[in-house]
Parts: C-alpha cells; structure tokens; sequence
C-alpha cells in the first residue's frame, strides 16, 4: 500500500483546489504568529511542508532574502500549480514548489536550516516517520515550527458534529491510533511524544487563540460536505443543518466572526 493514499487522493480532487483559495481566508491569518515562532534569518534554506498555495512559503522567502530559498512541498499537485503561479506572479524568485510526500521522499536543496508547516502535517499515516523524514532534511541542529490545531472542543466552527447523521461512520482505529486528519495532533502531550520518538528535542508548545472575521463559504459550502462523505441526496438537508449550526457566528450577510484555537509546536533536531 502507497503511503499516505486516501490524503494523496483526497488533495489532488481538483475542486478541493479549486476552492482553497475561499478556505485560506483563515488559515492565513496565522502566517506571520509561524513566521515569528520559525524566526527565520537572512540567508537560510528553509522547507515548507505542505506549502499548499503558497503563502507561508512566500512570507518566509521574503525573510530570508535572496541570499536564502524557500522549497515547498505538497503532495498536491493543484494546490502546487497555485503556488507556482502565485510566486510567478508576485516575481518571488528565490521560492519553488516540488510535488512530494514529506512521511517518505527527500527533497533536493538541502540540508535545510529549518523546516516549517502551516497546518500540513497533521494528515500523515505515520506521523513518527514523517517528522524522522522531515528532520532528515534538516543539518543537524536544525529547527522546525509548525502550527495545527487544538482539540476539536477547542474549535465550534468545525461543524462536524452538527452533520453526524449524514456522515459514515469510518471504520474503528487500531488501539493507540489517532487517524489522519485536521485535529489529529491536537493533543499536545502526545504531539511532542511523536517528535521525541522522531528525533527532535527541545519540544515546545504554545497555544493561541485567534478571532478572525472571514465569509462564512470559507467554511461551509456543498462541496464541503460532499468532501466530508455526506451522500448526494442528503448534501441539501446537512446544508440546512449545518447553515442553521453556522448562524451562532454570523455578523451579517456578508461576514462571520470566528474563534480558531491553534498551537505551535517548535523543536530542534538532535
């Protein structure tokens, strides 16, 4: 079995990438708080894991000068296309994306100084030998810093409990297993657990809340929930329900004010 099939099927499902410039309207707002906590230095080679459309990647390369790189990763190859068009565009020349799974493929251009993931590591089938990898790319002392989220009952806005009768229930994991998937590094006793087994030291962990005011389709439209595994017949009724869970947020018609609770993990390479 090919590491990490579902998510790299799931990314490379052509409307996801279509519409994750709408999803991006949040997790953006958290670039410059991972920009802070990487503390990139002029000069350096950094590596972005699962750099998505790009904006992290494009901040941290405005840091490092041209006298650093920037390399982002994806196993995505439409949300890869937009950052490269992104970069083009924005005449950014010391940044490029590859296509590749970070939990098992080596990158060209290292050894990097530090690595760095805005919510893109979080998706892995063994997380253990995804962050071995990743340190792998690093020199040694290298760093990393990248943020995911806190728990699920930390994050209201994630409406999958107000649609639970319309989605599949997944099949049962393993004892110990915590499945791929948004929330799944939300317990930080336990993310630093797998960093140590990875060979990282020095595990930090600092929680932040954010508001952030955005549409409410940055969240919530049809194709979410098709994406979600809610059958077609059924996407008209978990829209309502989910659009009636989603009013406890709206400002008005045009906006909504959301509470996202993330952490960010720094750590050093052994």
């Amino acid at each position: 079995m090919v590491a990490n099939e579902s998510e790299r099927e799931r990314w490379n499902d052509e409307q996801r990438s279509a519409v994750w410039p709408k999803r991006e309207r949040l997790t953006s707002e958290v670039t410059p708080l991972l920009i802070e906590t990487l503390a990139p230095e002029n000069g350096e080679k950094i590596l972005d894991v699962g750099s998505g459309g790009g904006r992290a990647a494009l901040a941290a390369a405005e840091v490092v000068g041209d006298g650093g790189t920037v390399v982002g990763l994806d196993i995505s190859h439409g949300l890869t296309r937009l950052a490269r068009e992104r970069a083009a565009a924005a005449g950014v020349a010391n940044v490029r994306f590859v296509v590749g799974d970070a939990q098992t493929d080596g990158v060209d251009g290292g050894p990097f100084d530090a690595a760095m993931s805005q919510f893109g590591v979080m998706f892995f089938d063994d997380p253990v030998a995804a962050f071995a990898n990743i340190g792998d790319q690093l020199r040694p002392g290298g760093r990393i810093a990248f943020a995911c989220w806190q728990p699920l009952a930390a994050n209201p806005w994630f409406f999958v409990d107000a649609v639970a009768e319309f989605v599949p229930i997944p099949e049962p994991a393993a004892a110990g297993v915590v499945p791929p998937g948004p929330f799944s590094l939300g317990d930080a006793a336990r993310t630093t657990d797998l960093l140590e087994r990875a060979g990282f030291g020095s595990v930090r962990c600092t929680s932040r809340r954010l508001t952030v005011l955005a549409p409410e389709d940055s969240l919530l439209d049809e194709l979410q929930l098709r994406l979600m595994g809610v059958p077609e017949p059924d996407v008209p009724r978990a829209m309502e329900t989910a659009t009636a869970y989603m009013r406890r947020f709206k400002i008005d018609d045009e906006q909504s004010r959301f509470p996202l609770a993330i952490q960010i993990f720094q750590a050093v390479r052994r």
